[in-house]
């Protein structure tokens, strides 16, 4: 169990990570400016305590070596754009993973930043409704104001799910029926806020979420595996007996359009082409829109393969995860992002907390399992791993890490 210690170590830079966890669903520039005020206080405290140069260890290599593969990748872009200028969102996520995962923050200061990320969801989701009745929302949709992008908001909100079953799955036989009451409205909340995205894979991977988290916690306590399987089963039967939204979409596009992947084979189809053209590095960093008609017919021309423009659709990204690094970092990145998720994962396997471990091991590792099977799970049908929900993943990671015993501050 970490330390309890009587006074925070850094109160400024523990304050500039809270602020960049209020913010991040709800403002930009705060967001923006509280991260890089807490990279630099970060940075300065360590070096002013003599701790910077602490133990190297696998997770230190790979996040370098994911830093590295997205800049080589951007040294050598098959097409002139943005390959430069968009790899800053890696770094920025490789770098707050790393000085979380090496921060050395005690158990008390960790819930602090998981009581902020649900805290700001929570007030996220407030927002999105009013601005759905007052009619100040563009779209109509649910969404959350720095997010954006409906898909986007429903990975934040999945993983957000996540966190907030593993919090009631973790403390929930200690805490009194007034305090149960409120964990299962929070997740009863954030579970409807992912349906009324109307995002099928977010929808179908949340529910799933709950599932997997609940089953990992069978050696520990067996009633959240009965409880979601109940919430389960129920959240189905609403959705489908009101007609809900995100049943609504998957019969008309199966059934009207014979679309049940809303044209993302033809998307997969155009950057997969892309990577043919260049295996290693790609288009560059955020140049899958540069991917045409044109050049694909040019690139399947000079392979001598046919070209048929209705099997290919022309989209600023990918709609998967793997694909997008494929086509615009090529191997070389795809192999870093790769690393990085598969030692995620070898990670959660078999360093899971025992049964008899504290609650707040649980916790913590729930919420980093939570992210990457969010993560990976949606990525097979949408672009996951950047911008807001991408720094919320690494978060939660580098939090889970930093408990391990060779993360724990000295």
């Amino acid at each position: 169990m970490l330390a309890e210690p009587k006074k925070v170590r850094f109160p400024v830079e523990i304050g500039l990570l809270l602020i960049f966890c209020i913010a991040l669903p709800l403002v930009e520039a705060p967001k923006y400016i509280s991260l890089f005020l807490y990279f630099l206080t970060w940075t300065v405290n360590r070096v002013r305590t003599g701790t910077l140069r602490r133990g190297w260890c696998m997770w230190d290599t790979l996040v370098i070596f994911w830093i590295g593969s997205s800049y080589l990748a951007a040294c050598f872009p098959g097409l002139s754009g943005a390959a430069w200028s968009k790899t800053g969102d890696v770094a920025a996520e490789a770098l707050l993973l790393w000085l979380v995962m090496r921060a050395g923050y005690s158990e008390r200061e960790l819930r602090w930043v998981l009581g902020a990320l649900v805290v700001s969801t929570v007030v996220g989701l407030v927002q999105g409704y009013w601005r759905i009745w007052s009619g100040a929302g563009k779209t109509g949709l649910l969404q959350l104001y720095s997010v954006g992008q409906v898909n986007h908001t429903a990975i934040y909100i999945a993983i957000m799910l996540g966190v907030c079953a593993s919090w009631l799955f973790a403390r929930g036989r200690g805490w009194s029926p007034g305090r149960n009451v409120v964990a299962l409205a929070v997740v009863a909340l954030m579970l409807a806020s992912l349906a009324a995205t109307i995002s099928r894979a977010a929808v179908v991977v949340g529910l799933l979420l709950l599932l997997i988290l609940a089953a990992a916690w069978w050696p520990r306590w067996r009633v959240p595996l009965a409880a979601s399987v109940v919430a389960i089963v129920v959240t189905a039967a609403i959705l489908i007996g009101f007609d809900a939204g995100v049943v609504r979409k998957q019969v008309e596009y199966a059934a009207t359009q014979n679309n049940s992947l809303s044209f993302r084979d033809g998307i997969w189809r155009m950057g997969m082409a892309a990577w043919e053209k260049y295996p290693w590095f790609g288009v560059g960093k955020d140049n899958y829109g540069l991917i045409s008609h044109e050049r694909v017919r040019e690139w399947r021309s000079e392979a001598g393969k046919d070209f048929d423009a209705a099997l290919y659709v022309r989209q600023p990204h990918a709609h998967n995860l793997y694909v997008n690094t494929l086509a615009e970092r090529g191997v070389v990145g795809f192999v870093g992002l790769a690393a990085l998720l598969l030692a995620w994962l070898a990670a959660l396997v078999w360093r899971r907390p025992r049964p008899g471990a504290s609650d707040f091991a649980w916790l913590a590792w729930g919420s980093a399992a939570s992210a990457w099977i969010v993560t990976a799970g949606i990525g097979l049908v949408n672009t996951t791993f950047h911008h807001e929900h991408g720094l919320l993943a690494v978060l939660l990671l580098g939090l889970w890490l930093s408990t391990l015993p060779a993360h724990r501050a000295s």
